[in-house]
């Protein structure tokens, strides 16, 4: 937690802890609270953020944070945790709300200096300039993006997942498995994206499985953690595609955990999209399987794609809508939400019609 130090440096004495209560019974907060107090600085601790809030739950958050008058941020936590944190750092108490950054993303301005502690391996909030937020009154998840939300330190520690439940460290795992081939199919992939995308890629095909099923496995979850770090970092340079797309009305009106929804629908998107992103898919068998048999781009397209479907059997993440009550009276709803989400949809190297948006459901379902 040496990173801590920089608050110190930069001159801030008050500070506010953003986590959740999972995380602090988990004993979590432990180290961070006793390395800040004792530089002298004094701390409050927000425990309450929700997982995936609404941008009315991220108001409340700010207000109470600005009541305290803190000069810092340190989130402790999830995706969740840090992207209330980040929206938080861009607000004003008096000029600007979460609301009017649904509308108007650049409406908010870097405020206050923020370090994100990671305590699942998967969303690389810690290193993206985007935050996700529910909207109730159209039960959809929206992104607000803007470069101020990036944070100023990020403290990576594999200690912070070892009372990870499998099913959490597993949704968020898959979660960056997707971030990663997304970012690297996305019709927005640069060289440098592709670059940490690859590279994430090849740290989950390692390292996944060991991280969750071994609660001792130090050096996985360490990975891990990179990986995800580096999916996010991909994430600012290309940006996800059709499968966050078509997750963010599963999350925003059936309140399915963002991973999870990803997980399901991760398989069933790449494969609409293989004929478009065959040769990818190819790059990526020979990064990940060195010297494997494959010769043939199909083959090795092929081998991905049943990779993945094999990882999300063996992780024994929920395949199907019907887990959560979804079904095919529950289709055109989906499909219109889902295509509302431009931004994302617009990075897919396949078009995503209404009709090919409800085949994909349907297969989930």
């Amino acid at each position: 937690m040496k990173k801590l130090e920089l608050f110190r440096l930069w001159g801030i004495k008050r500070l506010a802890v953003f986590t959740d209560r999972g995380v602090r019974d988990a004993g979590l907060l432990e180290e961070v609270l006793v390395t800040l107090r004792g530089q002298g600085t004094e701390v409050s601790v927000i425990d309450n953020i929700p997982a995936e809030p609404s941008y009315l739950e991220v108001q409340e958050a700010a207000d109470e944070f600005f009541a305290l008058e803190a000069e810092g941020i340190v989130a402790v936590g999830g995706g969740s945790v840090m992207d209330t944190a980040k929206l938080v750092s861009i607000l004003s108490h008096k000029t600007v709300s979460v609301k009017e950054l649904l509308d108007r993303p650049s409406a908010g301005e870097k405020r206050i200096k923020t370090i994100m502690i990671p305590t699942t391996a998967g969303t690389g909030a810690e290193a993206t300039p985007n935050s996700i937020v529910a909207v109730p009154e159209k039960a959809l998840k929206v992104g607000i993006v803007n470069e101020e939300m990036i944070a100023d330190g990020v403290i990576l520690d594999g200690a912070m997942l070892k009372s990870l439940p499998k099913h959490v460290a597993a949704a968020s795992g898959i979660d960056a498995l997707a971030h990663a081939l997304e970012c690297y199919t996305s019709k927005k992939a640069t060289p440098f994206s592709d670059l940490y995308a690859l590279e994430a890629l090849k740290l989950i095909h390692g390292n996944l499985v060991q991280a969750c099923e071994d609660q001792d496995a130090q050096e996985a979850k360490q990975a891990m953690l990179l990986a995800a770090f580096y999916g996010g970092v991909a994430i600012t340079a290309s940006g996800t595609t059709a499968v966050h797309a078509l997750s963010y009305p599963l999350g925003g009106r059936y309140h399915i955990p963002h991973g999870t929804a990803n997980a399901m629908l991760l398989g069933p998107v790449m494969n609409y999209n293989e004929p478009c992103i065959r040769p990818l898919l190819a790059n990526v068998y020979d990064r990940l399987w060195e010297g494997g048999r494959a010769e043939m781009e199909t083959e090795k397209s092929a081998e991905v794609l049943r990779w993945l479907a094999e990882i999300i059997r063996r992780l024994e993440i929920p395949e199907h809508l019907s887990a959560y009550g979804i079904g095919k009276g529950d289709l055109d709803s989906l499909v219109d939400a889902s295509l509302s989400v431009r931004r994302l949809l617009d990075n897919n190297r396949r078009d995503i019609s209404a009709e090919a948006a409800a085949k994909i459901y349907l297969e989930i379902m």
